[in-house]
């Protein structure tokens, strides 16, 4: 096939213990999913639904990295979350079919431009700029969820130059992964190469340059970025 010019490469996450490289097709992300985070942003937990938007599949950004401090914000701000990475495709999924389809986890961070989001929110206008710039979806490794145990036991921590900033478990999540799945192959046909990143607890805050990041989850490869 002729083009014309080379296509962009597929974006791809590692898998743990293994060779094989996960191709990204699509990140969905999901807002307010810890009951203190959504109070932290102004929300109400005990009655909004969960609600998706999403980010470009190349602005994943392998743990180790570097990252430039992004043009465009003066307020930058980590939100550590649970990945999920879908194997296969789905539709119209219950609860109880979605792990059916989930390929593993992974531990992810969703950076986003917080200036850039609250002036959205206060236009009534989409978040694309806030959360889907360059860069702003740094993943680690994937675990196959055959060698994890039970995800929603987990512990999900974030620290920033070694002072912990985000600690909860998994399971004080709105919405539970499986949940999460199922609610979104409602609104998509989610696709294998998918990844769901399932929302952030409380304590999100800034970054600077000269920050390094530190985030885990229980079983999983953690993340280490450097804001530079």
């Amino acid at each position: 096939m002729l083009y014309c010019f080379d296509p962009t490469p597929t974006p791809v996450v590692p898998v743990e213990g293994n060779d094989a490289l996960f191709p990204v097709h699509r990140i969905y992300c999901v807002g307010r999913n810890y009951a203190e985070h959504a109070l932290e942003m102004g929300g109400n937990p005990d009655r909004e639904p969960p609600f998706f938007f999403s980010k470009p599949a190349d602005t994943i950004v392998p743990s180790g990295s570097q990252l430039a401090y992004p043009q465009a914000t003066e307020n930058f701000h980590f939100e550590m979350e649970l990945v999920i990475a879908i194997g296969k495709d789905g539709k119209d999924l219950k609860a109880e079919e979605a792990e059916d389809v989930i390929f593993g986890y992974a531990a992810g961070i969703d950076l986003t431009r917080r200036d850039l989001q609250a002036a959205a929110k206060k236009a009534g206008r989409p978040w694309d700029t806030a959360k889907g710039f360059d860069y702003s979806a740094p993943c680690a490794a994937i675990t196959p969820k055959e060698q994890t145990s039970d995800i929603e036991q987990s512990r999900i921590s974030l620290s920033v130059n070694g002072e912990v900033k985000q600690d909860a478990k998994i399971s004080d999540m709105i919405w539970n992964p499986f949940e999460i799945v199922a609610h979104l192959s409602h609104f998509y046909t989610i696709k294998a190469g998918d990844l769901i990143y399932t929302g952030t607890p409380a304590g999100v805050g800034a970054l600077n340059p000269g920050d390094t990041v530190e985030g885990k989850i229980e079983g999983l490869s953690p993340i280490t970025l450097m804001i530079v």
